[in-house]
């Protein structure tokens, strides 16, 4: 096996984030993709207006991109927060005022992953508070993904680079993916697993694709150090991929790592270009 024997798609708020968000589905296009993920673009909004989620989903359908995974309303991202949903307060409202407009958008570009980061641990606010918080998000969250047909993506992120965010390890997200499920008895609750967060936190990758391949729901890649494409880095993406492939796993793998220095075009030598379009 190989890259070519997987399904890629682009994250676009990361790659090609040099370009107007209206304008990087037709760049991804031309880079010769065909499917792309997307953080929650309106960092300053959880209910953006209709005309602006309008042109969001004609910039899509123009450039024959589909959308494979959408963030909830996370904050400030990027920025200093790493989600909304376990944050008490005036997030947490946003959070839920976010979760049918997200669900909705979804379902209008065929979008069947939505992510939910869990959100900075707060100062003054005991965490038992935050995670049954959480648990009650998370539940609306899957209920209204499972209307529009689509899973919830609950995410490891690392410590070194979110100090405050406590899913910071395979196991902590999957207790949570658990948690959710038995409580709506829905089981669309999935595993987003990110080889390089993985690998910041200095987990065993491979032992995490055996145990979890199962639960898991979407991949994010970018290698490490430097978080950079497949080859900048020291992490043996291509074989991590494959042991994915092997364990079961057929979903999206994400590119969602830095372009570096270079316009995000140049960014995907690595990866033959027949094998770039979704299969």
């Amino acid at each position: 096996m190989g890259y070519s024997d997987h399904r890629f798609d682009v994250n676009l708020s990361i790659l090609f984030a040099e370009l107007p968000l209206l304008e990087r589905p037709a760049a991804a296009a031309a880079a010769g993709f065909t499917a792309v993920e997307l953080w929650w673009p309106w960092i300053e909004t959880p209910t953006p207006p209709q005309a602006e989620l309008d042109a969001l989903k004609k910039a899509l359908d123009d450039a024959g991109t589909q959308l494979v995974g959408l963030n909830f309303y996370a904050g400030q991202l990027p920025g200093p927060d790493r989600g909304a949903l376990s944050v008490p307060g005036a997030e947490s409202d946003r959070f839920r005022d976010n979760i049918e407009v997200a669900a909705d958008f979804a379902a209008s570009v065929g979008c069947k992953a939505l992510n939910a980061l869990y959100g900075n641990r707060v100062d003054g606010v005991a965490p038992q508070i935050q995670d049954t918080l959480a648990l009650e998000n998370l539940v609306l969250a899957a209920r209204a993904a499972d209307r529009v047909g689509a899973i919830l993506l609950v995410e490891t992120l690392n410590k070194p680079e979110s100090p405050l965010y406590p899913l910071v390890s395979a196991p902590a997200a999957i207790e949570v993916v658990d948690k959710v499920n038995a409580a709506t008895g829905l089981g669309n609750a999935k595993f987003l697993l990110d080889i390089y967060h993985l690998s910041m936190n200095g987990e065993d990758v491979s032992r995490v694709i055996e145990a979890y391949a199962d639960k898991t729901g979407h991949v994010q890649i970018a290698d490490n150090p430097g978080r950079g494409a497949p080859g900048t880095g020291s992490l043996a993406l291509e074989q991590l991929l494959d042991e994915l492939k092997k364990a079961g796993y057929e979903g999206w793998v994400g590119l969602e790592y830095k372009a570096g220095d270079r316009p995000s075009a140049d960014s995907f030598d690595w990866l033959p270009a027949e094998a770039r379009a979704a299969r």
